[in-house]
C-alpha cells in the first residue's frame, strides 16, 4: 500500500466511522478496489483509533465529567451502599457502568469469532446482505420509533440491549452506528441521544480492539500483502482528523433530518457491490 492508497483508506474510514453506513465495509471494498486485496480486519481496528480519538476530543468535557463522577460514586463520596456506588444519586456515574455493561457483549463476541471475524465474516455477499438489510432496518426504526426518550432514561436492560447491537458490527456492512441508533430509536430515545450514546459507546470497544490488533501486529510477522505500518499510521492520522469533523457535522444534520438518505446509499452500495461481485470486479473473499 503506497502513501496516497494509505490517505484514501484514512479518509474513507474518517468519512463512514460515524455515519449508519458501515466503515468496515466501506474499507473492505474500496480497499480491494484500489489493492486487489483486502486490507483486513486488523487495519481496519488500527485505524479506527484514529477515529476514536476524534470522539475523545469531541466529547472530552463529556468524558470528564462521567470519569470523575464514576470516581466519586465508586469511592464512596456518594455513599458507601452498593446503589450509591452503582450510581444511584448521579446520571453521570450510572453512564460509565451503561458504557461498561454495554461494552461487554462486543468484547466477549468479539474474542469467541475472532477467526471468523477475520476471515469468513469479511465476504462481500455477507456484507452486501447486511448493508441492505440493516440498511432497511435503520429506515424502519426511523419511521415507527416513538423518538422521545431522553439519554436519562437509560437503563441497565437498554444498556444491554444497546451493547448486543454495537456487537453486530463486527460483521462488516452492519455499521456499529448504524446497529445502535437503530436500537436507540426501535427504544424510543431520540435521533440526538441515540447518535450521542452511540459514540460514546463505542470508545471502549474501538480502543480495545484496535489496541489488540496494533499489539498483534507487532508482535506477528506480518503476512503478505498486508498493509505496512507507515501506511496503517498515515490512514490512522487522516481518519482522525476527517472523522472530527463528521462528528461536528453528523450531530447537526440529524436533529434536522431523517435517516433516509443512509438507507437508500446503504441499498444502493449493496447493489453496486452484487454486481461487481457478478462481474468479477470484486471476489468475495480477498487476501490477505
Amino acid at each position: 500500500m503506497n502513501a496516497w492508497e494509505a490517505v484514501l483508506l484514512g479518509l474513507v474510514q474518517g468519512l463512514t466511522e460515524f455515519l449508519p453506513i458501515s466503515s468496515s465495509a466501506h474499507l473492505r471494498i474500496v480497499g480491494e478496489l484500489i489493492g486487489e486485496s483486502d486490507p483486513g480486519a486488523a487495519f481496519t481496528a488500527i485505524t479506527q483509533i484514529g477515529t476514536e480519538a476524534a470522539v475523545l476530543l469531541y466529547f472530552r468535557h463529556d468524558i470528564a465529567t462521567i470519569c470523575r463522577a464514576w470516581w466519586r460514586a465508586v469511592s464512596g463520596k456518594d455513599g458507601t451502599d452498593l446503589r450509591s456506588r452503582f450510581g444511584a444519586h448521579d446520571p453521570h456515574a450510572r453512564m460509565a457502568w451503561f458504557i461498561t455493561i454495554g461494552s461487554v457483549p462486543i468484547g466477549v463476541l468479539g474474542l469467541l469469532f475472532q477467526d471468523a471475524i477475520e476471515t469468513s465474516l469479511r465476504n462481500l455477499y455477507i456484507t452486501a446482505f447486511t448493508l441492505a438489510f440493516f440498511g432497511i432496518l435503520l429506515g424502519w426504526a426511523d419511521r415507527v420509533g416513538r423518538k422521545t426518550r431522553p439519554l436519562e432514561d437509560l437503563t441497565v436492560g437498554r444498556a444491554i440491549a444497546y451493547g448486543f447491537a454495537q456487537a453486530l458490527a463486527l460483521i462488516p456492512g452492519v455499521s456499529r452506528s448504524g446497529g445502535t441508533i437503530t436500537a436507540g430509536l426501535l427504544m424510543g430515545f431520540t435521533r440526538e441521544a441515540a447518535a450521542r450514546y452511540s459514540f460514546l459507546l463505542a470508545i471502549p470497544a474501538v480502543l480495545a480492539s484496535g489496541l489488540f490488533q496494533l499489539v498483534k501486529s507487532i508482535a506477528e510477522p506480518a503476512q503478505a500483502g498486508a498493509p505496512g505500518a507507515a501506511a496503517t499510521l498515515v490512514a490512522t492520522l487522516v481518519a482522525f482528523v476527517v472523522g472530527y469533523f463528521v462528528i461536528i457535522v453528523f450531530l447537526k444534520i440529524i436533529s434536522t433530518f431523517s435517516y433516509m438518505p443512509f438507507v437508500y446509499y446503504r441499498i444502493g452500495l449493496a447493489i453496486v457491490v452484487v454486481i461487481l461481485l457478478g462481474t468479477g470486479v470484486l471476489v468475495p473473499l480477498g487476501s490477505p
